[in-house]
C-alpha cells in the first residue's frame, strides 16, 4: 500500500505542476509541448521499481484461428476472456508472491467483463493458483475501475503503449505523431538508468497461436529502436546545423519552417539545438522535476 500511495501522490503532484486535468495515454501523445509532463510521469513511475507483467496476444493469428473455426469476434473474445486469464495468471504469478494475505484486483473497465463473468473467473483462478502453489494470499474481490479514476491503471496503460510501440516498431512509419512519440521514448530511456530499469522491471509474455506462451526479451527491440533513433537524430541535427550555418540570423520559427517541423515538434527541434550547443537535450526538465519533488541538485 505504501507504493500505491506514493504513486498516486507523486503523479498528482506532477499533474498539479503542469495543470494536467486528464490522464496520459501514450497512443494519444501527439504534441511535444507536453513532453516535460509526460517525461516526469514516466521517470517517476519507473523509479518506484514496480514490476510490470504484460500479456500480448497476436491479433492477426487470433482472427485467423477464429475464421477457421467459423467464430464471430464476440465469440472469440469470450473464449479469450475465459482462457487467457488462466494462462495469464499461471505464467505471471508462478514466480510471484504478495506481501499481504488479502488481495484485491482492479481491472480497466469494460462493459463486456460482467456478461462474460471475467471478474469471477479471475478471482477463482487466482485463488486456485494460490492454493495449488501453497501461497499465503487470497483474492477477496475483483472490481473494475474507469481509467480516469485510477492512476495505477493509467500508468499500466501508458507503459503498455510504450511496449507495443517498441515491439511493433511503429517508429519506422516516421509520421509526425510517431516522430513525437519516439522522441519522448528516447529521452525517457536515456534519462539516468531508465533503460536498464525498463528492461528489468517489465516482463512480457506473448501468445502466438499455439499452446506455448513465450516470454519476450525486450533487449533486441530496444536496441533496434535506439539504433534507429540515433541515426535519425544525427540526420536531423546535421540538417539543423547546415541551415543555421547558411542563415546565421535565422529565428526559431523560421528554422522550424525551413526544416519542415510542425508546431507539435517544437520541443524536439529545441532539444537538437541544445545538444548541438553542448547543452542538455532535456533543457529545463531536471530542474522542473527536482522542484516538483523537492530534490536538491
Amino acid at each position: 500500500m505504501i507504493q500505491q500511495r506514493e504513486l498516486v501522490m507523486g503523479v498528482n503532484k506532477i499533474y498539479s505542476r503542469f495543470g494536467k486535468k486528464s490522464e496520459f495515454h501514450f497512443t494519444e501523445y501527439k504534441n511535444d509541448r507536453n513532453i516535460n509532463a509526460a517525461l516526469s510521469v514516466l521517470h517517476f513511475f519507473i523509479n518506484l521499481d514496480i514490476p510490470i507483467n504484460l500479456f500480448i496476444v497476436n491479433n492477426e493469428q487470433a482472427l485467423t484461428l477464429a475464421k477457421k473455426r467459423n467464430l464471430s469476434i464476440k465469440e472469440l473474445r469470450k473464449l479469450f476472456y475465459v482462457k487467457i486469464p488462466e494462462r495469464l495468471f499461471y505464467g505471471l504469478t508462478r514466480e510471484q508472491d504478495f506481501p499481504h494475505d488479502k488481495v484485491n484486483i482492479y481491472l480497466d473497465h469494460s462493459p463486456e467483463y460482467g456478461s462474460m463473468r471475467v471478474y469471477s473467473k479471475v478471482r477463482e483462478q487466482m485463488n486456485a493458483h494460490s492454493l495449488y502453489r501453497q501461497r499465503q494470499y487470497q483474492v477477496q474481490e475483483v472490481k473494475s475501475k474507469e481509467s480516469h479514476q485510477s492512476i495505477e491503471i493509467q500508468m499500466i496503460d501508458m507503459f503498455l503503449g510504450l511496449v507495443v510501440y517498441i515491439i511493433e516498431q511503429s517508429y519506422l512509419d516516421k509520421s509526425k505523431k510517431d516522430i513525437v512519440k519516439s522522441e519522448l521514448l528516447y529521452r525517457f530511456l536515456n534519462l539516468e538508468q531508465n533503460l536498464q530499469k525498463f528492461q528489468r522491471q517489465i516482463t512480457i509474455y506473448r501468445w502466438g497461436g499455439s499452446d506455448i506462451i513465450e516470454q519476450i526479451s525486450l533487449s533486441d527491440y530496444l536496441s533496434a529502436f535506439m539504433q534507429f533513433k540515433a541515426k535519425y537524430d544525427i540526420e536531423q541535427m546535421q540538417l539543423i546545423m547546415k541551415t543555421r550555418m547558411q542563415h546565421p540570423q535565422i529565428t526559431t520559427k523560421e528554422l522550424r519552417n525551413v526544416i519542415g517541423y510542425s508546431s507539435n515538434m517544437l520541443q524536439q527541434m529545441l532539444g537538437y539545438i541544445r545538444q548541438l550547443d553542448n547543452l542538455d537535450r532535456n533543457g529545463p526538465f531536471p530542474e522542473i522535476y527536482a522542484q516538483i519533488f523537492n530534490i536538491s541538485q
